[in-house]
């Protein structure tokens, strides 16, 4: 069976949704300022990112406060791991057929 690009999860097109899952399948949660600082992004950039990917249902938040002060965690959900891993599977899969 031939795999194509369109087979990938539109979700997962952009570097900062990839990196975000990425960080998240091998972590248990991570906060808003350690996904920014390992990102590299804008809180902006990350903050819609994230919308996107709270969306699809393929992460969940979880805000709390730590000394009177906003903590929000995220934490990938059963599904997100599912489509994340689904996705490198379909990658590894075009990168075979080509050899």
């Amino acid at each position: 069976m031939k795999v194509s690009f369109d087979d990938l999860h539109k979700a997962f097109e952009n570097r900062v949704r990839l990196g975000i899952m990425s960080a998240l399948v091998v972590n248990d949660f991570l906060d808003f300022t350690s996904l920014k600082e390992l990102l590299e992004v804008t809180d902006g950039n990350l903050a819609t990112h994230l919308k996107k990917l709270e969306q699809e249902d393929f992460i969940a938040v979880e805000k709390t406060f730590i000394d009177r002060k906003p903590n929000t965690k995220y934490v990938a959900t059963k599904e997100g791991k599912q489509a994340f891993a689904q996705h490198l599977n379909v990658l590894e899969q075009i990168i075979n057929q080509q050899k």
